[in-house]
């Protein structure tokens, strides 16, 4: 689908890991299924609370129109289909640092903030290929 950055499924293997440092927030922790990417976000748990073992459908788009244009610096209150329709849980943010592992790993981390939730995604650079630095993401979640 057009706008698609990154999708996968994710098993969450651990949460709060070092403890709850904010009350409505939860650090989760997740492994992918398909391309063997490390996982690390804040998810706003009041509204999307996960649990160990849950598994999500996960999701990076650079718009959520459907045919893949971009967006128009709103929110369009029309009704239309959007991506989001397919999604319980979406955030808006930025990706504001992109790291790479020399060596024989060769992974590339992508770090994201999502007005102040943070994402951290670990993998093969060959998966995340069209995540820029500073670009505006989408990150959509479903469960499975």
């Amino acid at each position: 689908m057009a706008g698609i950055l990154f999708e996968d499924m994710f098993d969450i293997k651990d949460k709060d890991r070092d403890g709850k440092k904010f009350e409505k927030v939860s650090r989760i922790f997740g492994n992918s299924e398909n391309y063997e990417m490390e996982l690390i976000l804040d998810v706003n748990s009041d509204i999307y609370p996960l649990e160990i073992n849950n598994k999500v459908y996960f999701t990076l788009a650079s718009t959520t129109n459907t045919d893949g244009t971009p967006e128009e610096g709103y929110f369009d209150q029309s009704g239309k289909q959007s991506l989001m329709d397919q999604f319980e849980y979406v955030m808006f943010g930025r990706v504001f640092k992109i790291t790479e592992e020399k060596g024989q790993s060769q992974k590339v981390s992508i770090f994201a903030s999502f007005g102040g939730l943070l994402m951290m995604l670990k993998g093969d650079p060959r998966h995340l290929h069209g995540i820029d630095l500073d670009a505006r993401i989408y990150l959509l979640m479903r469960r499975v």
